[in-house]
Formats: C-alpha cells, sequence, structure tokens
C-alpha cells in the first residue's frame, strides 16, 4: 500500500510540484500581462498640429521601447470612431471637446486635458465685419469626422446664419487655406493649434481677416466645454500692429484619450510624454497648465487620477521603463501570492506530522493485532507465517523517512520480542 508506506514522500512531492507549478503559472500570467511594444496613436490630418504632437509622443515613447504608429484621420469624430472600434487597433487619441457624448465614452478613459483647440473663422473682407462678412459666401466648415465641422455647426446652429451663408463646403484645412488665400472661397472655419502652420500662414496672409467672437461669454455659457481666449493685438506683428485689435476667440480643450483596456504602463509612459511635450508655456496657456487633470467629456483613469496626485510610480522613477514594468506585475501577483501561500506553509508541516502518526499508529495496531494472533493460536501456531507478517511489518516500518522528532525503536523492540518468543516455542516444526 503505497499511501500507507510512503505518505511523506508523497506529499513532499505533491507540495513541489504544486510549489513548482503556482511559479510557473504566476510567471506566465506576469509575462501576458506584461505592455504591448506597439500602439497606434489617431491624431488627426497630417501635417496639422496634431499630428506634429503625435510625432513628439512618438520620439519620446521610443526612447523608452515603445512603437507608437500615427494614423492620420480626418479629425476628432473620426478619432471618436477608432478608439471605440476594438478592430480598429487605435489605443489613444486626441478629442476635442464637446465632441463626445455619455453613450459615446464607454469604454474610453481621459488622460487629462493636454492643450487649447481654438476655433478661427478667417474670411476675405474689411476687418471688423465680423458674421455679416458671411452673408452669401462660400465657407469651408472642414471635412465631415472633423471637431471643426461639429463645433462650426453647432455656433451656426445658434447663430442662425446658415439662414445667410451661400454655400457650406467640407475641405481639409490645408485645402480651405490654400483656397480662401487664392480666393476661390471667401470664409473657413478651422479647429486648430496656434503653432499651425496653416494658422500661421493664414494670419500673415494680406487680404486675409480674423473674425472676433464679440458675445464669446454668451457662447462659454451656452456651451460649458468652451473656453474665451484672446489673442492680443500686434502679436502676429509688432510693426504693422496686426492683428490691428485684441482678437476674441472660442476654444474648447483638447483630451489626450486611451482606451479602458490600455496597459497601465502606457498610460503612465503616455502621461509622462504629455508632461514634456505640453508644459510648456503657449500663447494662450502659462507653463505647467497642461496636461490637466479635467475630465470635460470622458472620466479620467485610476492611473491619471494616480499621476496627477503622486507623479510617476517608484519603479519607473528609478528604474528603466520595461523592467520597472516587470518588477511591477511581480509585485502585483507574487506579494499576494505569497499571502495566499504562507498559511499553507504552516498547515502542510502539521498535516505532515498528522499523517505520519497515523501511519505509525496504524503499525503498532498491526503488530498488536499479529500478537493477539499469536496468543489465540497458542501452541497450534504456524511459526513461518506469523514471522512473515512481522518480517512484513519491519520491512514497512523501516522504509518510512521519519524526522528526529519521531521513533521506532518501541516498535521496533517489541517486534524483537514478539520475534523471540515465536523461535522459542517448542511446536516450531508443526505444519
Amino acid at each position: 500500500m503505497i499511501f500507507g508506506e510512503y505518505p511523506q514522500r508523497i506529499w513532499l512531492y505533491i507540495a513541489i510540484a504544486g510549489l513548482v507549478a503556482i511559479i510557473l503559472v504566476a510567471s506566465i500570467f506576469v509575462a501576458e500581462t506584461m505592455p504591448p511594444s506597439t500602439i497606434v496613436m489617431a491624431t488627426g490630418a497630417e501635417g496639422g498640429a496634431n499630428f506634429e504632437f503625435g510625432r513628439r509622443y512618438r520620439e519620446i515613447l521610443a526612447k523608452s521601447g515603445v512603437n507608437v504608429q500615427l494614423l492620420p484621420t480626418a479629425g476628432s469624430l473620426d478619432n471618436l470612431a477608432r478608439l471605440r472600434d476594438p478592430k480598429s487597433g487605435v489605443s489613444v487619441g486626441f478629442l476635442q471637446g464637446g465632441t463626445v457624448t455619455k453613450q459615446d465614452s464607454v469604454g474610453l478613459e481621459s488622460l487629462g486635458t493636454v492643450f487649447y483647440e481654438p476655433l478661427w473663422l478667417f474670411y476675405r473682407g474689411e476687418s471688423g465685419a465680423g458674421m455679416q462678412a458671411l452673408r452669401g459666401r462660400r465657407i469651408s466648415i472642414g471635412p465631415e469626422g472633423s471637431g471643426a465641422r461639429a463645433l462650426a455647426l453647432e455656433i451656426i446652429k445658434k447663430t442662425k446664419i446658415d439662414t445667410i451663408v451661400g454655400e457650406f463646403l467640407a475641405l481639409p484645412l490645408e485645402v480651405a487655406s490654400e483656397k480662401l488665400i487664392a480666393g476661390d472661397i471667401d470664409a473657413a472655419f478651422m479647429v486648430a493649434n496656434w503653432d499651425s502652420p496653416v494658422v500661421q500662414r493664414l494670419v500673415g496672409a494680406n487680404g486675409i481677416e480674423l473674425a472676433s467672437f464679440v458675445r464669446a461669454d454668451a457662447y462659454v455659457a451656452l456651451f460649458p466645454f468652451l473656453n474665451k481666449l484672446v489673442l492680443p493685438a500686434g502679436v502676429v506683428d509688432l510693426l504693422t500692429n496686426r492683428p490691428p485689435v485684441d482678437i476674441t476667440l472660442l476654444a474648447p480643450k483638447a483630451s489626450l484619450v486611451v482606451r479602458a483596456d490600455l496597459h497601465p504602463a502606457l498610460q503612465h509612459l503616455l502621461l509622462e510624454a504629455a508632461v514634456q511635450i505640453h508644459s510648456l508655456p503657449g500663447i494662450f496657456h502659462n507653463a505647467g497648465q497642461f496636461p490637466a487633470a479635467e475630465s470635460i467629456d470622458i472620466p479620467l483613469s485610476e492611473e491619471a487620477q494616480r499621476f496627477y496626485k503622486s507623479g510617476r510610480p517608484f519603479f519607473q522613477e528609478h528604474l528603466p521603463f520595461w523592467i520597472a514594468t516587470l518588477v511591477e506585475r511581480m509585485i502585483v501577483v507574487f506579494v499576494p501570492l505569497l499571502a495566499l501561500l504562507y498559511p499553507m506553509f504552516k498547515i502542510v508541516p502539521r498535516l505532515y506530522d498528522w499523517l505520519l502518526r497515523k501511519v505509525i499508529v496504524r503499525l503498532h495496531d498491526e503488530m498488536k493485532s499479529i500478537e493477539t494472533e499469536i496468543k489465540a493460536q497458542g501452541h497450534g501456531q504456524n511459526i513461518n507465517q506469523m514471522s512473515a507478517k512481522l518480517d512484513r511489518l519491519e520491512q514497512r516500518a523501516n522504509r518510512l523517512w521519519l524526522p528526529a522528532a519521531f521513533s521506532l525503536y518501541a516498535l521496533r523492540s517489541r517486534v524483537a520480542d514478539i520475534r523471540n518468543r515465536l523461535t522459542a516455542s517448542p511446536d516450531e516444526n508443526s505444519h
């Protein structure tokens, strides 16, 4: 009976095999939960400010061994559609404030706001003409899928200028800029960063004026995701005082948005890159104003909340990204595992002792049974049969692995005594 003869061996092997299996499974889990080495970022039109920001994210994350693939898109609404589609492969992108509904935000998380995206209305005509300059004109409001188009349509709807505009065109940023300068269209709504090449070209172009939203406070009250900004007079050209007066602009904030299943370590890496890219002062914001722990349309991720509250995780602060991530994953997996296994290490020795005592008691009971049988047979006993039983009993006892706390001395002495009495029996040759 193997279990009876070798309980301590069996349990030792089981314990070792179980421990190895647990460590192996935990190691596989750690390996499988490491972050991917490549992520896809939806930016915006190629050549636009958002695409250029994407380039900078790619450069920074490449230093940590993470490849960022940039995906040019039509704009914010296109980015949103791709982020919501798990088959698109997109896991991070820029979203313009005010373009996401509560229903659209399911499965997405924000890493905070990262910059202003002013709404510009450039037109051909006299300075200060404002919205009236659009009467009967051909106006570009941006392509389908762009945040500029969505915001322009909201403004147009509220101001009812659609009744006086001649034609709305769905032109990309670069095309609208070229056609406006060439005189092929009369005006263009566009959402773009101040540093955008298109904006810089238009603010300095002859014959092109920039509209000021004189009722900006009303727009902000009606659309809480908007912010009021001021482009100071002369900021474009101090010598010619261009623009000649302060220009009031409306601007949503852009958020850096990720899929909720993006690995926490990559979220921290993106946040660190956002600090490097967006924390510098700009014409519309102060140093350190961005990135900001703001959730306009989409809730902040837990990792972003921790980042804004406590900064970078300890290991990522002191170790290379991949090593830090590995150490963090091992702590997450193995510390709870050790806490779970510790009580088992205390229980197993006690269980081992209990099993060993049970086996020893069984041997003593069997010896007593043999002794009782010998006494019951008296002079008619079969000495060879009894000796064989004693031999088997002694062999099982000898095969036991016993720690120092256990001893079979009493058992062996009793077996020897019984054997001597059998040998001394006058009927040893009977049967």
